[in-house]
């Protein structure tokens, strides 16, 4: 390829994520070292954003909320989404099927979503689990009121969402390895659960690090479907970093936009730190190859 016809090709694309990533993100660090009021122009506070959102509580009890649901949820991702793909990998007329149906959670925009969600579990909407649950405990749990039912409806919704995802990536993975070494290791006399764990898994390690990486990425960034689900997120501790960043950022009016742009940028290193053990993994395997 010519050097006119390569510069052709890059230019675009690279003047737009220089509008869309690093303008926005050299703003952002701008706005994080500056206290900002819409309107009018930032003054220089150096780290004192940085200082004001370390030492608050309400951000660490954003931090635990949102760190402890990207575990609980990745873990529930790639466990059930790797049986699930198993299971549907099988199926033959009735793929196309099947996963167009699975999928229907995922199209739906996250907020619809998460309020149809939310119903399931809502006396004034029928509330369907919730009336199970009563039934099978003989207690009404309060799911929007109560910290840790509130934090499980948040999960199982998370989880509701964004599994049809990682099951129609596992699947393009499961796909990929090759038929001779599941043979070779059922002639070898290896159980089924042998099979997955010391075959078909380790085969497909980088497609399960990748959705272990979208999935951490979304996660970190939990907020609309907070909405519908925790409306007393702050009171309960069920705010995400997200939402925390849009109540100090939009809420009063922007007048701690400075304070909302540090916490954005602590954020991104937040993420950059979880994801590392996974792009370093990704590498490592890149560099082997």
């Amino acid at each position: 390829m010519r050097r006119r016809e390569f510069l052709a090709l890059v230019t675009p694309s690279v003047l737009v994520m220089g509008g869309l990533l690093v303008l926005p993100l050299y703003r952002t660090i701008e706005w994080s070292l500056e206290r900002v009021n819409y309107g009018e122009a930032g003054t220089f506070v150096g780290l004192a954003n940085y200082r004001e959102a370390l030492s608050d509580a309400r951000l660490g009890q954003a931090v635990l909320f949102t760190v402890g649901l990207t575990l609980a949820v990745t873990v529930t991702l790639l466990v059930g989404g790797y049986l699930l793909a198993v299971l549907v990998n099988r199926l033959h007329r009735s793929k196309p099927w099947v996963l167009g149906i699975l999928l229907v959670s995922y199209v739906v925009p996250n907020v619809v979503g998460a309020t149809m969600f939310s119903w399931l579990f809502d006396a004034n909407f029928g509330g369907l689990v919730n009336h199970l649950v009563t039934i099978v405990t003989g207690q009404e749990v309060l799911w929007f009121t109560d910290p840790w039912p509130n934090r499980l409806m948040v999960a199982l919704d998370t989880v509701w969402f964004m599994l049809p995802f990682a099951m129609l990536v596992i699947i393009a993975g499961l796909q990929g390895v090759p038929g001779e070494l599941i043979e070779a290791a059922r002639i070898d006399g290896a159980s089924t659960a042998r099979t997955h764990w010391n075959v078909i898994i380790p085969s497909i390690r980088g497609v399960l690090g990748f959705v272990a990486i979208i999935s951490i990425m979304d996660i970190l960034r939990t907020f609309d479907q907070l909405i519908p689900l925790s409306p007393q997120a702050v009171q309960l501790g069920n705010e995400s970093i997200m939402l925390y960043i849009y109540n100090i950022a939009f809420q009063d009016g922007g007048q701690q936009l400075g304070l909302g742009s540090a916490v954005n940028v602590l954020l991104i290193l937040l993420i950059v730190l979880m994801l590392f053990p996974f792009i370093r993994g990704i590498a490592k395997e890149a560099r082997q190859a």
